[in-house]
């Protein structure tokens, strides 16, 4: 009787752990880059990533998302008031804009000074749009300098640059009697800072109101130049 060759099935692979397939689509697929993006604040500034919005996949938000009152707290204001604190301001810490607003890096533990810093200036009272955001807070991370995002994504005006120890250099309280001019670590006075910005915040505010009725002087001009050149 001839014998009957019987061949080794083929092995099956075991199952992926979680651990592989974490690591598989952070490698490839459409979260790589999402995931090389939180990488370089994570690991090359070592910034804290929101949980939920770390880059790897889940189910947060399609950006990394910074914690606010870790490494860094943040001063956020209007674009065209931003913009102007920047031509007069001199050195900052990083500085990014996102959705109309300018976000002024500083250091932490600095939102929790600032409502009390404008009153002591005499800004207590006055809508300046100026808020600052520390622990708890969020922000919608930037694409690291260099790469490229969609219009509409958040952007760095001045980059944080790793290696350079970033947190020294952000503007911060002056310790006493070290006198006005540089804050903690020689990075600018959070004082001076805020008081610039209050009053970029206030011109600027100034300026879109008094836009506002020019504008609407104008529109009825041309409605009534029309209305004259219909009944001609």
């Amino acid at each position: 009787m001839a014998s009957i060759s019987r061949s080794t099935p083929p092995a099956v692979p075991l199952p992926r752990t979680p651990a592989a397939c974490e690591r598989g689509s952070r490698a490839e697929g459409p979260w790589a880059r999402l995931y090389q993006w939180a990488h370089w604040y994570r690991d090359a500034l070592g910034w804290t990533l929101a949980e939920e919005d770390d880059g790897s996949g889940g189910s947060g938000g399609m950006r990394p998302v910074l914690l606010t009152g870790v490494r860094f707290d943040v001063l956020e204001l209007p674009a065209d008031a931003g913009a102007a604190l920047l031509r007069r301001a001199g050195p900052t810490g990083p500085v990014a804009l996102s959705e109309g607003r300018m976000r002024l890096l500083v250091a932490a533990g600095s939102a929790e000074e600032v409502p009390g810093l404008l009153d002591w200036l005499e800004w207590g009272g006055i809508a300046l749009e100026l808020t600052a955001l520390g622990t708890g807070g969020r922000m919608t991370a930037p694409p690291p300098p260099g790469w490229s995002g969609s219009r509409e994504a958040a952007v760095w005006l001045r980059p944080p640059v790793p290696g350079r120890g970033t947190e020294p250099a952000l503007p911060a309280l002056t310790p006493f009697g070290r006198g006005t001019g540089a804050g903690r670590g020689g990075g600018p006075d959070l004082v001076r800072l805020l008081d610039a910005a209050a009053t970029e915040c206030h011109r600027a505010r100034l300026l879109r109101t008094n836009a506002r009725p020019q504008a609407t002087t104008d529109a009825n001009a041309y409605e009534c130049a029309a209305c004259e050149y219909s009944a001609d």
